[in-house]
């Protein structure tokens, strides 16, 4: 019977933790950048980035990230797809002064999108 209530114990803190896990990917993804664009006041570079975002729905401090160090953060929104994303996509817009803004950021297989605001 001891025996017992240990290997439930250990399931009920696996099942615990890779709960955590999971919730951490949940408000987190990844995209590339294929050219420079701005976020905010920062200038990103072409190349591999990881976001992270808190806070609710309408209104998301995001954090834009780079071999783990913090490069870039913005406010922004999670804009519902009527589909899954088929892969990672970043949508610029080009502003009067010439330069890339990163206006949208769609996950690959989520619902979700992320929307930085671009004025």
């Amino acid at each position: 019977m001891r025996l017992i209530k240990y290997f439930a114990s250990i399931a009920v803190v696996a099942l615990v933790l890779s709960l955590g896990a999971f919730a951490k990917d949940k408000d987190s993804g990844n995209f590339d950048l294929t050219q420079t664009a701005r976020v905010g006041s920062t200038t990103l570079q072409p190349g591999h980035y990881k976001v992270e975002w808190t806070g609710p729905n309408n209104a998301l401090q995001i954090s834009i990230m780079k071999y783990g160090k913090t490069v870039a953060t913005a406010q922004g929104k999670l804009k519902e797809l009527p589909t899954k994303a088929e892969n990672d996509e970043v949508t610029l817009r080009t502003m009067k002064n010439h330069t890339e803004r990163v206006e949208e950021i769609d996950f690959n297989n989520r619902t979700e999108a992320l929307v930085l605001p671009t004025a």
